[in-house]
């Protein structure tokens, strides 16, 4: 069932997302970032969790997650460490996940060459 609840969550999500680009002409960036600040809402409201332990991969793998890990790990270290960890926990949790990113664009680049 959990299969099943993570491709109705996340394909609603990326309904979403479509729906954004057809009906309301949105950008790819101006949907990306709409979508990275629901995910932040959510996760600042206390909804976001209760949604991955839900759906698991579902709401885990979109775009709102980044939103959520943003916040989330903005919050925790706003717990522990004060009005510094705001800025540090955002980095602290998103952090292998931008590097990933990073690195894998750069191997990518090597091996295919662009039209031009």
């Amino acid at each position: 069932m959990i299969y099943l609840w993570a491709f109705i969550i996340g394909g609603a999500i990326c309904i979403f997302g479509q729906i954004c680009f057809d009906v309301f002409k949105l950008t790819p960036a101006h949907t990306m970032a709409l979508l990275v600040v629901i995910g932040a809402a959510l996760d600042g409201v206390g909804w976001y969790e209760p949604l991955v332990e839900f759906a698991g991969a579902g709401a885990s793998v979109p775009i709102t997650s980044f939103g959520n890990a943003l916040v989330h790990g903005a919050l925790e270290e706003l717990k522990e460490d004060g009005w510094i960890g705001i800025i540090t926990g955002i980095f602290k949790v998103t952090s292998a996940g931008i590097s990933a990113a990073i690195i894998f664009s750069f191997i990518a680049a090597l091996f295919v060459k662009p039209k031009g």
